[in-house]
């Protein structure tokens, strides 16, 4: 039988400055492959021990630069150069709108390859065969007690040499640790063989007939073969064949009816404004003009068009033609649209459109004032 490998010998205390008194003799003898176990941190034991910083910080640092330097390429090679696109008028590169990805990307890459590396490299991890595993002295260190080791691959260690100093340090006890036995595990014989390839068989055959047959067999196939029609596919219930059908003429959404006087030059019945010119009504329209109106029509509806040439400037909303135009009519034009201006029913919602209107009343009244408008307006001090 071969003789059994020391890993090191073991020393176990029972308080923690006893613990720290160890390290810190240990660290004054010269050893250099030790370790100290505790149950819990205790303060000052990196001193003990003297112990360098870890630069585990620069792996950190460099996986949280190179997260960075991949979420910057990234976002410009993709939105910059590969397929450019124009966002609100932001330029290609948009540093601002890039930093919430960047920052993500960063933290994630910094965390996860720095937990990665302590475990692979700093760690020596996976490692499930430490010598020190299920011993007595390592139950015990995980609980109530306070231990010191010392490896046998120290340049220093001697085994009579270590145990009287250990014994100087006045521990409970003292323990000599060695590498576990090796256990072989032969995978190549007839017996081990033969039941990896019945399992193989077997799961081949189970996972066939389970996706070839037992799917198709009732009630299995159920979520497969059901009474819908998928987009873009062919129906053989309608006599063209086609599933997509288009819906009934004359049909609406439900509590929408539809304008009725689209087309039309002007409305064959008068259509009656059903809002108040309330503070929040007019504030709703000018916001509305100021948006969709004033690039043709201008700021206060004088037709100077923020768009010149490109289209032809509109005409003065003060006009008396304008000014004639009942509410129901100038509504019906930004429904409708007329000569080049389209219809704007798309974009502005019904309620804001008669906003519109009463918003646009008091621009031609601020703009035709009669006597009595100013004298109102001396009387309350407007200016």
């Amino acid at each position: 039988m071969a003789e059994k490998k020391i890993f090191g010998i073991t020393a176990l205390f029972k308080d923690p400055d006893s613990i720290i008194s160890a390290a810190k003799k240990t660290s004054l003898s010269g050893y250099t492959k030790w370790d100290v176990n505790t149950p819990y941190p205790i303060h000052g034991m990196d001193n003990a021990m003297n112990i360098k910083p870890s630069k585990l910080g620069f792996v950190t640092l460099i996986c949280g630069l190179s997260g960075t330097t991949i979420a910057l390429l990234l976002m410009w090679w993709t939105m910059s150069v590969d397929y450019p696109m124009v966002i609100g008028g932001k330029p290609f590169f948009s540093l601002p709108a890039f930093i919430p990805v960047t920052f993500e990307l960063t933290v994630i890459l910094a965390t996860a390859s720095t937990v990665a590396i302590m475990f692979a490299f700093f760690f020596g991890l996976p490692e499930n065969s430490h010598p020190l595993h299920d011993t007595d002295y390592m139950k015990k260190v995980s609980r109530d007690h306070y231990g010191v080791v010392i490896e046998a691959d120290d340049p220093k260690f001697n085994e009579t040499v270590v145990k009287d100093f250990l014994k100087s340090l006045n521990p409970v006890s003292i323990d000599v640790i060695y590498y576990p036995e090796k256990e072989t595990y032969p995978i190549f014989e007839p017996k081990f063989l033969g039941v990896l390839a019945a399992t193989a068989i077997i799961v081949s055959l189970g996972t066939y007939l389970t996706l070839n047959s037992l799917m198709y067999i009732e009630p299995f196939n159920w979520m497969m073969n059901q009474d819908k029609i998928i987009p873009q596919s062919k129906s053989e219930y309608f006599a063209d064949e086609r599933g997509m059908r288009m819906p009934v003429e004359g049909t609406v959404a439900r509590g929408f009816i539809p304008y009725p006087y689209l087309g039309e030059l002007i409305p064959t019945e008068v259509l009656l404004n059903p809002s108040i010119s309330t503070k929040a009504i007019l504030e709703l329209g000018e916001r509305k003009f100021l948006t969709y109106c004033s690039p043709c029509h201008g700021d206060f509806g004088d037709g100077d068009s923020r768009l010149r040439g490109q289209f032809q400037n509109p005409p003065t909303l003060h006009s008396d033609r304008a000014r004639n135009f009942s509410d129901g009519m100038i509504y019906h034009i930004m429904t409708n649209g007329q000569n080049i201006m389209p219809s704007y029913s798309s974009q502005v919602s019904r309620e804001e459109r008669w906003a519109i209107v009463n918003y646009i009343r008091v621009l031609q009244r601020a703009k035709n004032a009669n006597e009595h408008d100013v004298e109102f307006a001396k009387n309350i001090n407007i200016e």
